[in-house]
């Protein structure tokens, strides 16, 4: 299984703590069983964020060309032979 990106975590980080809050606001529950079925709910969605984020694949990178710069106009000149 491959590591997640910085950007998956903070995302998936992000999520619980929002959806946490959000949830917990709107469902103004007080129970201790009520407490950890939105904190559990709120796992899963940060979770499911964090996976569902694209991930940058190494092997679908094009691979890169070097580019050929022009000449210099003196550059030019100094390679052309004087003595023929």
């Amino acid at each position: 299984m491959p590591r997640p990106t910085p950007a998956q975590i903070t995302y998936g980080s992000a999520t619980v703590v929002f959806s946490t809050l959000a949830m917990l606001l709107l469902s103004q529950t007080s129970s201790g069983f009520g407490i950890a079925v939105i904190a559990v709910a709120a796992l899963a969605l940060g979770l499911f964020v964090a996976v569902a984020f694209p991930v940058p694949r190494v092997g679908s990178r094009r691979p890169r060309v070097p580019r050929q710069r022009a000449p210099l106009p003196t550059e030019s000149r100094l390679s052309e032979h004087s003595l023929h």
